[in-house]
């Protein structure tokens, strides 16, 4: 597919997302947080596969793929989305999006590691410029007096967790159709999350009845289109790009879940909120590798 294409479904997803993690946030005051995951994610991944058989796209994986599977399943699943969702029950919805956007500064640097080519020194700098920036976002949300919100360390968890499903999914997508990966993997992942929420949250289930109507918008809006449909497109995307390159996008991601904050949750974003978003952006620049790159194409054209 043309690049162009790609990167405008990543920036579509980007804006999904972006107001997707606000729905999230909405929902955990209704239900808790890992029962709601697990029926959110077991729609999503029936809507993958219904949406698949109906582009005559679904097969049964070859024995080899179920190793990466059952592994995109433990990470990009059962626990990016517990940590996830249990941290936005402790945390502000505008903290959250903020610390997802570390997400393309880790990516690059674990995959420089994993590929076992060290990091520059612009990406060090950036890694550190990055987590500043972080560290500035959870004073504004907390207080620099009440310390590190339990709910920011599980948010930062789940973004970890995501981008090592990321190196997973692009290994995968080599003899799997990525967007037949997520449907399986969300089978998957949702039976493991309800099997907890039945340890850690028995009778929740009750929870569902007692939920307003804009409840249910947001949980169709959140499983169908920003989950299904949303990671689809992404993981779709990883194989076309690779992990590094379309982890970029996630800065978007962070710009959308702050309006989306504001806008579904009434949050105030304050100066410190954008002063870590500069952070990170300017993390992510130098993390990713994007400035450096940047760099080397000016001194190109300078010499020649």
């Amino acid at each position: 597919m043309n690049q162009w294409k790609i990167y405008g479904i990543l920036t579509a997803v980007m804006i999904v997302w972006g107001f997707n993690l606000a729905s999230v946030k909405y929902m955990v005051a209704f239900v808790d947080p890992v029962t709601l995951t697990a029926f959110r994610i077991l729609l999503a991944g029936m809507s993958v596969i219904g949406i698949l058989a109906g582009f005559k796209m679904l097969r049964w994986p070859a024995k080899s793929d179920w190793k990466y599977i059952f592994l995109g399943s433990l990470l990009n699943v059962v626990a990016h989305h517990y940590f996830l969702s249990n941290g936005l029950s402790l945390t502000t919805g505008s903290n959250a999006g903020l610390i997802l956007g570390t997400g393309p500064m880790l990516t690059a640097v674990l995959v420089s590691l994993i590929m076992r080519n060290v990091p520059s020194r612009l990406q060090w700098l950036g890694v550190v410029v990055g987590f500043a920036g972080v560290a500035a976002t959870v004073l504004v949300g907390n207080g620099a007096a009440t310390g590190l919100n339990i709910g920011d360390i599980f948010v930062f968890l789940s973004i970890l967790a995501q981008v090592l499903s990321y190196i997973v999914i692009a290994n995968a997508a080599r003899s799997l159709d990525p967007r037949l990966l997520t449907g399986y993997m969300f089978i998957v992942g949702a039976t493991v999350l309800f099997i907890i929420s039945l340890i850690q949250e028995p009778g929740e289930i009750r929870a569902f009845a007692a939920v307003p109507t804009s409840f249910w918008v947001a949980f169709l809006f959140s499983a169908m289109l920003g989950t299904a449909v949303g990671h689809m497109l992404y993981n779709y995307s990883i194989g076309q790009a690779g992990p590094t390159k379309a982890a970029i996008f996630m800065n978007l991601n962070t710009v959308f879940s702050l309006v989306g904050a504001s806008v579904i949750l009434n949050e105030q974003i304050t100066a410190g909120h954008l002063y870590g978003l500069v952070l990170i952006v300017i993390g992510v620049l130098f993390g990713s590798g994007a400035a450096e790159d940047l760099l080397k194409k000016r001194k190109k054209r300078l010499s020649q």
